[in-house]
């Protein structure tokens, strides 16, 4: 697939391209609209050095300020001539996680050819996979879920108005424009009240091994989220970040689900939850659909990357969201009790944490957001 891109590609270009992808190896999360972005701020600022390249990378590429050391070396290493020495690994090293954006009908897929089991236990390495959808028996809850949602899906105020006979507001420039077709006289003041519109959701499903049950079910729910929502987004977190939204905005369902089998390439891999929530948060435009939004995260919390990565990310997306809900196919048991160290020392920033174990019950989860105390809260905060 690179060699294509290389081909159509500007040849001045494809250097900054490759170097973004040397960050990616090394573990940066850099989005394919930061690798663009990138190359727009170099055409900006001339380039009249290497120094203008490197400023554009750590602003365009968000390099985290702990990183910058590593980040120059790569830097020197790829545009000065160094060599890159190749740095011992172990089992216990930790690999970045890609923050991942397919467009144009792009696919990024590697199989997996040794044997390996699935679904029994959770791990963090990365096996990269495709998944075929078949019919599921979910389609009641899916039609139930499409006919209420439109109605029932979390609401807010818009800074938009509108008339109003009751408003909070009047109404200058329409009282103006009837005093003047009245010859002055006004015998009503016209007000305005602000609009509702819904509230954005933003979903973040676990594709690992240990979900491999729920992911089908869950992928159908996603897609009659996206079509029902006014704004929605979703995110699959595996051993990577990967934004399938443009896939489930196909108004088919199976052509919908066939574009996301196409595009997720670590169905049922390992389970790196912390460093796919740091990917999304890197990349801005991602991160901007937490604002305000109503989170859904789908997971088993079975998270064997870094703890703490997960509950600093945790605590970020607590401060931007409007609600954090997380269900857990776990949860389904009356006696669960988180005991991974990630979930447990997250849930000070999990508004509720509740049965995941079915499209039904995910489904009838998101429908009572807009009335959060008909939850029967066992764990997280309270509200």
């Amino acid at each position: 697939m690179s060699d294509i891109r290389n081909s159509t590609m500007p040849r001045a270009a494809q250097a900054f391209v490759e170097f973004a992808q040397v960050l990616r190896q090394n573990g940066f999360a850099v989005a394919p609209e930061q690798t663009a972005a990138f190359i727009e701020a170099i055409e900006l600022l001339g380039p009249r050095g290497l120094e203008d390249i490197r400023n554009a990378g750590i602003a365009m590429l968000s390099i985290p300020r702990a990183r910058w050391g590593e980040y120059d070396g790569l830097f020197r290493a790829f545009f000065m001539g160094q060599t890159i020495s190749a740095p011992a690994t172990s089992e216990d090293d930790d690999e970045g996680v890609e923050a991942f954006e397919p467009r144009d009908g792009e696919r990024d897929v590697e199989i997996d050819t040794e044997d390996s089991e699935i679904g029994t236990e959770a791990t963090r390495a990365e096996t990269l996979t495709q998944r075929s959808f078949s019919q599921l028996g979910e389609a009641e809850a899916l039609r139930q879920f499409a006919r209420h949602a439109p109605s029932r899906l979390p609401r807010r105020f818009s800074f938009r108005r509108r008339k109003s006979r009751h408003g909070d507001r009047p109404d200058v420039r329409r009282a103006m424009r009837e005093a003047v077709r009245r010859d002055g006289e006004l015998f009503e003041l016209p007000k305005t009240t602000r609009k509702m519109r819904q509230r954005p959701i933003t979903l973040l499903i676990d594709v690992s091994g240990s979900m491999a049950e729920q992911s089908e079910g869950t992928m159908r729910l996603a897609h009659a989220v996206v079509q029902t929502a006014d704004r929605a987004e979703v995110f699959t977190l595996g051993t990577r970040l990967t934004r399938i939204t443009p896939a489930l905005r196909h108004r088919n369902a199976e052509r919908a689900l066939e574009q996301v089998a196409g595009v997720v390439a670590d169905f049922d891999g390992g389970t790196r939850i912390g460093d796919a929530l740091v990917a999304l948060l890197a990349v801005p435009r991602f991160a901007s659909s937490l604002r305000g939004a109503s989170v859904v995260i789908v997971s088993d919390g079975l998270e064997r990357g870094d703890a703490q990565a997960m509950v600093d990310c945790m605590a970020r997306i607590d401060r931007m969201a409007w609600r954090v809900e997380w269900l857990s196919p776990l949860a389904a048991d009356p006696d669960y009790e988180p005991r991974t160290e990630a979930l447990s020392a997250s849930l000070r920033y999990i508004d509720n944490l509740a049965d995941g174990s079915t499209v039904a019950a995910i489904a009838s989860h998101i429908l009572m957001l807009a009335s959060p105390s008909r939850f029967r809260r066992r764990f997280g905060r309270a509200a």
